[in-house]
């Protein structure tokens, strides 16, 4: 029985080496797998790296980009802006050049009704539309008005009478109410 005992100590040492070597292969082939793996995740860590710097990179180009299409915006936005300033200030002053064109204008033609004979002036009134008509008178003197309006037709010197009355007089023009 010793000798039996003795022999199955050898044996279940070698049992056990050979288990032990066989964990060791087991263990050497899964050390292998793992390092191909931990290369092939440094590998694509290395290109993750690599693509942020490239989109960070492109990121800041582009938005340097941007700020300068918005500082060249900006800056056109302001030439425009006093340019714009500009036209309403020659607008403005083209009105008035205007307004007082008119007036000088109708300041004429009031003083050649003036000094017409009013039955001259109420033939050629006559023949114009009322509203025109009563413009003319609205920049007369009332009495050459009243002059005027009795020599014309009754009728035609109703409704300019009308347009007057419905009209006010402000600085030589007639308003009309709507």
């Amino acid at each position: 029985m010793k000798r039996v005992v003795v022999l199955l100590i050898p044996m279940m040492m070698v049992a056990d080496g050979t288990k032990v070597l066989e964990c060791n292969k087991i263990f050497e082939a899964r050390k292998q797998e793992l390092e191909l793996k931990l290369d092939e995740i440094d590998e694509a860590r290395q290109a993750y790296e690599a693509l942020k710097n490239a989109t960070e990179a492109m990121f800041k180009k582009k938005e340097a980009a941007l700020r300068a299409k918005e500082r060249e915006l900006n800056a056109t936005k302001a030439k425009l802006d006093e340019e714009r300033k500009a036209i309403e200030a020659l607008i403005a002053k083209n009105e008035k050049i205007l307004e007082a064109i008119q007036k000088a204008k109708a300041d004429k033609v009031a003083q050649t009704y003036a000094k017409m004979k009013a039955s001259a002036a109420a033939e050629i009134l006559s023949d114009m539309p009322p509203h025109d008509a009563a413009k003319i008178l609205a920049s007369l003197k009332p009495k050459i008005i009243g002059s005027i309006l009795a020599k014309m037709d009754p009728a035609k010197a109703s409704k300019i009478t009308l347009i007057l009355q419905d009209g006010s007089r402000e600085n030589g023009k007639l308003k009309t109410k709507n």
